[in-house]
């Protein structure tokens, strides 16, 4: 169970990560300690659903606000699919991780998903 928990909030960063790639341009300031700070409050919602918490959608937004390089926007991807990798999810937690962008106000011209290029976000 625990280990679905892991994996359902890397799937929410996974969200977070295309989130913060649609938008502007060249090098990382964003770290992986970072990503984890701004996403933590939504992996209950990824992972069990219900209610998005307000601090989610705030964590969603601060990130996206600061990844503003392509650099900043593949680290958070590598972070995001690097929490992720070993475990196991359903289609449900990417379900929901998926709709955070759209949720929160965010729109972005791509969907979200684990098999993501991180090299190719820009």
């Amino acid at each position: 169970m625990a280990s679905s928990g892991v994996l359902k909030l890397a799937s929410l960063m996974l969200v977070v990560c295309m989130v913060v790639s649609a938008t502007l341009q060249a090098r990382a300031a964003v770290t992986c300690g970072d990503v984890m700070r701004d996403l933590t409050p939504c992996v209950s919602y990824v992972q069990y659903g219900g209610p998005l918490p307000n601090t989610c959608c705030n964590g969603v937004k601060t990130l996206y606000g600061e990844a503003q390089t392509s650099a900043d926007r593949q680290n958070v991807c590598k972070c995001i699919k690097s929490a992720v990798n070993g475990f196991s999810y359903s289609n449900f937690n990417l379900g929901q991780a998926a709709g955070l962008p759209g949720k929160c106000g965010l729109h972005l011209p791509y969907t979200i998903s684990p098999s993501t290029d991180c090299n190719k976000v820009q």
